[in-house]
């Protein structure tokens, strides 16, 4: 599907349907022609009223919140994609910031477009094949037509990276293997002249003494891989890092999860995906950082040469850790991987994406994504910058009470905490044992654990994968962008 920018007033453009934000309650709209004094906000239709024999559908909007915009044009594509139209035209709807506006409407459009329907034998496609963007504002506003054309360029290429990572984390574990990422890495970097891939394979990691990743792949059939994407543009302003948990699949190892625990593990490599799909993202918006992407590709898998709980395991920094329960897989992974992006890359920005906790998904519920660090500077910015997006984010913080419960009494650290409470502060300070002083203050760790695979539609994402992660940092990486030009300027 396709988003098109038309210079044309709304009544002038062809097209089989019309979508209409209804963004006052008074209906004083200069588009409202059909309602006459229904009173559509007691209308009981969730906001919506379909009028096909008008060929019209209205959607109430709170306001020109950059959400708000998404929601309504994924709430209204969403009511009309079975229907047998092609094509459908939309007025303007500009907030503060004609770009933001404009890409923020198209996403919602392209994001709830999204399907996975690999394994259907019958498969519904939606027949809306373009949706045409008027420049006459609903509200009179002269529209700048340059701003405009960026924020839907940018949409599409936000939700291309978005739908690309959806469709890995959607991919069933029998096909997904830590070589199948390898391999769709690779082929990236193959797309793209200035994305750069090296894969390397267990007898690296050998060499580089990573044995807590190691352990986590040693009962599964699929040999891990370290895989690391670099983009590199034109001119840099920054060196960014983003290292993703990329378990394949995740049983829970000897700590077995139960039967309905382990259904939806094929989305614990949703933070490899995510840094697949930034770096992607950044590619095709050739924004102004040197980005590396470093992925743990593993399975945590049962047998008879699987890791156990009470082993000890020398990771690559040297750090000792107790395993208590080979189920807190995903942070042995990220120690090492982390450890090895320091040590190799020298990040000025270190950013972890993971599934990595239930507590948060208790904490915060399955839509919002916990951030983490020890610079609440650098967690309030990437929070604000990243919550255009639509991306609902928490900052959690570390205390020094919580970093008394992950002491080992055999071991420097043990996996898992003594008390069952602040689980996803608690692996976040697990993995800050494996920061360095002087990176202490360029990291975040995003759990993504909540909104990385939802059963049921939610907003503008199906059921099943968000792509959790791709539109935030890549929001927030546009607008570090964006303060480095004024800066120069």
């Amino acid at each position: 599907m396709n988003v098109e920018l038309i210079d044309k007033k709304i009544a002038d453009i062809l097209a089989d349907y019309e979508i209409i934000f209804i963004v006052d309650k008074n209906l004083s709209h200069r588009f409202v022609d059909d309602l006459g004094e229904f009173d559509f906000y007691s209308y009981k239709g969730d906001g919506v009223l379909n009028l096909p024999s008008k060929r019209r559908i209205y959607v109430g909007i709170k306001n020109l919140d950059l959400n708000s915009l998404r929601l309504a044009s994924a709430t209204a594509f969403n009511a009309i994609k079975e229907l047998n139209i092609k094509s459908v035209k939309i007025a303007s709807y500009s907030g503060d910031c004609v770009k933001m506006s404009f890409e923020a409407i198209v996403e919602g459009f392209l994001l709830a477009s999204y399907k996975f329907n690999k394994y259907k034998s019958e498969k519904k496609e939606n027949k809306i094949e373009k949706i045409l963007i008027s420049t006459e504002d609903y509200n009179s506003k002269k529209i700048a037509l340059d701003e405009a054309q960026i924020g839907i360029d940018h949409a599409h290429i936000i939700a291309e990276a978005t739908n690309f990572t959806r469709d890995i984390v959607n991919e069933i574990p029998e096909i997904y293997t830590p070589q199948k990422m390898a391999e769709d890495a690779k082929n990236l970097s193959l797309s793209y002249a200035n994305i750069e891939c090296a894969i390397h394979d267990e007898n690296y990691l050998k060499s580089q003494n990573m044995n807590a990743f190691l352990a986590v792949n040693k009962a599964s059939i699929h040999p891990p891989r370290l895989i690391h994407l670099k983009y590199t543009p034109k001119q840099s302003i920054k060196r960014v890092v983003f290292v993703g948990k990329g378990l394949t699949y995740d049983s829970g190892g000897l700590s077995l999860k139960p039967a309905d625990y382990m259904l939806t593990m094929k989305s614990d490599k949703s933070g490899a995906a995510a840094a697949m799909g930034i770096i992607m993202g950044a590619a095709k918006m050739e924004l102004p950082f040197e980005i590396h992407a470093v992925l743990g590709a593993t399975e945590n898998m049962i047998g008879g040469n699987a890791y156990k709980p009470d082993d000890v395991l020398i990771t690559r920094s040297g750090v000792s850790v107790e395993v208590k329960n080979t189920d807190a897989e995903g942070r042995l992974v990220l120690a090492d991987c982390l450890d090895w992006a320091q040590s190799e890359l020298d990040p000025e920005l270190l950013i972890d994406m993971a599934t990595l906790t239930g507590a948060c998904v208790v904490g915060l519920g399955e839509y919002t994504s916990g951030v983490m660090g020890n610079s609440y500077e650098l967690q309030s910015e990437f929070k604000n910058y990243a919550s255009r997006s639509g991306e609902y984010l928490t900052v959690l913080e570390f205390n020094d009470h919580l970093k008394e419960l992950i002491k080992s009494d055999i071991a420097d650290i043990s996996n898992i905490s003594s008390s069952r409470y602040g689980g996803a502060i608690t692996a976040g300070i697990f993995l800050d044992k494996f920061i360095k002083d002087e990176y202490k203050d360029r990291w975040l760790h995003l759990d993504i654990a909540g909104p990385a695979y939802v059963n049921k539609a939610w907003g503008y994402n199906p059921a099943g994968a968000s792509g959790a992660g791709v539109r935030a940092c890549l929001y927030y990486l546009q607008k570090l962008a964006r303060n480095h030009q004024k800066g120069q300027n």
